[in-house]
């Protein structure tokens, strides 16, 4: 199978996971919109696509109008939107209780959690009604099992998307339309610069690589209608994960 002839949005499409799937939609036959904050980020993974197959729109997914305004714009320029990837995720280098600033709480759970309610409740109306979509929410073994390595707001936010997910997951099986939590562990993408502690190139060397969920993503988004992956946990060889 291939995606040939679908149409698929990517939030935060400007770099890392987001990007990659991105560009490997696309290179399997897939239309692609990817969204973000940083338009020029977005033209360069664009750009890197052939066909012109990957647009780019501007969109800050924690603002519901914005988020809205995505759907819209999308399924205007697509048709319709067949597949939709919710990689958009920050975290911040002061994590623990004692030193989280509470602004930075509200961030990560504004862009982190209601940023992927905002996209799945806007597009959710369409595939209902067509019976057929589906939804890949990029989390993290963070939202898996709570760790100190993520930090106290981030674990939270992902934990909010993996009930989202199974939530949406079961009121919506019996039309068609299937979500999958997938959860990745430690990932070489910029938000390891926000790390409290620098990552050496030693250890970006041997953690996963954007094109590792990508190629995971694409599996899932190939599967027959009949076939939903509810969750997938990918870690690093070297990452324990207990």
């Amino acid at each position: 199978m291939s995606l040939a002839g679908k149409s698929v949005v990517v939030t935060g499409g400007g770099s890392g996971i987001g990007a990659a799937i991105a560009t490997s939609f696309a290179a399997d036959g897939a239309n692609v919109i990817i969204a973000g904050r940083n338009a020029g980020k977005l033209q360069e993974v664009a750009a890197k696509a052939e066909g012109g197959r990957i647009t780019t729109m501007a969109c800050d997914v924690s603002e519901r109008e914005q988020a809205v305004k995505l759907i819209e714009a999308a399924t205007a320029k697509l048709g319709k939107v067949d597949i939709l990837v919710n990689a958009a995720g920050v975290n911040m280098p002061k994590r623990m209780m004692h030193d989280l600033d509470p602004a930075d709480w509200d961030r990560l759970m504004n862009i982190n959690a209601s940023g992927t309610f905002n996209t799945i409740h806007a597009v959710l109306p369409q595939m209902r009604q067509r019976k057929d979509g589906v939804i890949i929410n990029v989390n993290s073994t963070s939202g898996v099992r709570a760790g100190m390595l993520g930090g106290v707001a981030y674990n939270a936010s992902k934990f909010a998307v993996t009930a989202l997910t199974h939530s949406v997951a079961q009121e919506v099986k019996d039309e068609g339309i299937r979500l999958t939590n997938l959860c990745p562990g430690e990932v070489d993408t910029p938000i390891l610069e926000h790390r409290p502690t620098p990552v050496s190139s030693e250890h970006r060397s041997k953690i996963l690589q954007p094109e590792d969920i990508a190629a995971v993503a694409l599996t899932i988004a190939n599967l027959p209608p009949r076939a939903n992956v509810v969750e997938v946990v990918l870690k690093p060889t070297i990452q324990a994960f207990v």
